[in-house]
């Protein structure tokens, strides 16, 4: 037990003392090459303007990098290999149960991790430098769509063929066997769950959800035993938690697409892996783990609807949510802590339904 619990805060650890170590560096790349926005976003997704969207951050939308999330996958990369090295050429017991690098857990996360930062990476630079997309632009969303797709639909028939797994935990159901089904099930959940990257609006909002968010299912992980990808869920919190230090206001620097897509790829894998392939309930806790991010992508949905069939007619001031609340008022520091405070009480509700329900 101890040695377990070790083997989940060391990395975290060793992951955010190596965030806080290269984000200097970094931080000065990104100023000294002018990694923001060349122009403040005036058009919204169903084409119309966004006024109240620009009062309230074009002085931040010009100015502030982008491509902060590379110090969270590049922290949580280092410390996997750094750990997976010590253990390959410094062989003992204990250098052998710190690695958690295991085909069984880790494999199939850390690498979804991995390309959708290189996706992410490569549509913040092309934002940055007006290149492809629309007229500030990046990647358009088929394309980063298109991405995400691939890597879910890899991800499911590795699921499906491999493990063998062809069914999930839905609440008052219990384990519901779908067949092929949970192919577009597996893909459906990780495009919404990839939707709600859009939280990252606000400083430190997103770091700071996505760091509970991870922190519930590394509980999880290890409440069924998967100590690995327990300690796989905790490094990525050691990353979090190092951008979070220069994001929190004023942001030094933004989370952008190499974070959010790397993220929210990564932790749609962790959940299936939590499910039914471990006798647990990691698909059904979702929703209530990341409510923030169902909120916030429901919020952008029902704003869409709403002006497509009542006239051009908003339910929110401005989507997503959390701008809505700056635009009645809210100071970005108030949404931030209580999005916070939601998140975490999110997270303890889901954690006990994952253990005792």
């Amino acid at each position: 037990m101890v040695m377990d619990i070790v083997k989940i805060f060391l990395p975290l650890t060793i992951s955010f003392l190596i965030g806080i170590v290269i984000t200097p560096s970094w931080t000065g790349y990104l100023y000294r090459n002018s990694m923001w926005k060349k122009k403040v976003k005036t058009i919204a997704p169903d084409g119309r303007g966004t006024p109240i969207f620009n009062s309230l951050h074009k002085d931040k939308e010009i100015g502030t990098p982008k491509m902060g999330g590379v110090v969270i996958w590049v922290s949580s990369a280092l410390t996997m290999l750094i750990i997976w090295l010590i253990a390959k050429f410094f062989p003992t017991d204990l250098t052998h149960k710190l690695d958690f690098i295991s085909r069984s857990q880790t494999w199939l996360p850390f690498v979804a991790l991995l390309v959708g930062a290189g996706v992410g990476l490569i549509d913040d630079y092309m934002e940055v430098k007006g290149i492809d997309g629309w007229s500030s632009g990046g990647l358009s969303l088929v394309k980063r769509l298109l991405a995400v797709t691939v890597v879910a639909l890899l991800a499911a028939f590795w699921f499906y063929f491999k493990l063998e797994v062809s069914s999930v935990t839905l609440p008052f159901l219990g384990v519901v066997e779908v067949g092929w089904l949970f192919v577009p099930f597996f893909l459906l959940v990780t495009v919404a769950i990839y939707s709600g990257g859009v939280i990252d609006g606000i400083d430190g909002l997103a770091g700071g959800i996505f760091s509970i968010i991870f922190s519930a299912y590394a509980g999880i992980a290890f409440f069924q035993s998967q100590i690995n990808l327990a300690a796989f869920c905790a490094v990525i919190v050691g990353g979090l938690l190092a951008f979070l230090w220069f994001n929190i206001p004023p942001a030094r620097f933004y989370m952008s697409e190499t974070g959010s897509m790397s993220l929210t790829l990564a932790l749609a894998i962790v959940a299936f892996s939590t499910d039914t392939v471990a006798e647990g309930k990691g698909i059904a806790v979702l929703p209530i783990i990341a409510l923030p991010l169902v909120v916030t992508t429901l919020s952008d949905i029902i704003q869409l609807i709403s002006k497509r069939f009542r006239n051009g007619k908003k339910v929110f001031l401005v989507a997503p949510l959390h701008h809505h609340f700056e635009a009645i008022g809210w100071p970005a520091s108030k949404v931030t802590m209580r999005y916070w405070v939601i998140g975490f009480m999110c997270a303890v509700v889901g954690l006990i339904i994952a253990m005792v329900g």
